[in-house]
């Protein structure tokens, strides 16, 4: 019995915002860059999932125990993989390639608009009149 009662009451102490404004501010701005794994487009601050208030929960917890912004990131990465960050970091090459690709392919396209463009003006420059 005693075992439950406390249980309820950290669940209800984990939901409060945090008492010191700075670290409460703190562990909003983490809850908006960590994804909610069960809604999965949806930052854990939204979510109404229950998981997402139990990391809503520990994100306060390691906010007030003193963790920096990275271990509780890291922390999420451990247990439920880069997936769970809004904003993973580039690593290695298919990274790379996966954020960069886009921007090459803009970067293509508009060459291949100024070149087609460049061409269409160079030929109607070159239409000769006819003789009436």
């Amino acid at each position: 019995m005693k075992a439950l009662l406390a249980s309820i009451l950290i669940a209800f102490a984990a939901s409060a915002p945090l008492e010191d404004p700075a670290q409460e501010m703190r562990a909003q701005a983490l809850m908006r860059e960590v994804r909610c794994v069960a809604c999965e487009n949806e930052p854990v601050s939204q979510s109404s999932a229950p998981i997402a208030e139990d990391m809503r929960a520990r994100i306060r917890e390691m906010v007030a125990e003193g963790a920096s912004d990275a271990e509780i990131r890291d922390w999420f990465v451990s247990r439920y993989g880069e997936f769970v960050l809004f904003r993973p970091p580039a690593r290695d090459l298919a990274s790379w390639l996966l954020w960069g690709f886009p921007f090459f392919l803009l970067g293509a396209g508009a060459v291949i608009g100024v070149v087609l463009a460049m061409n269409a003006k160079r030929k109607t420059g070159e239409v000769e009149a006819e003789g009436v």
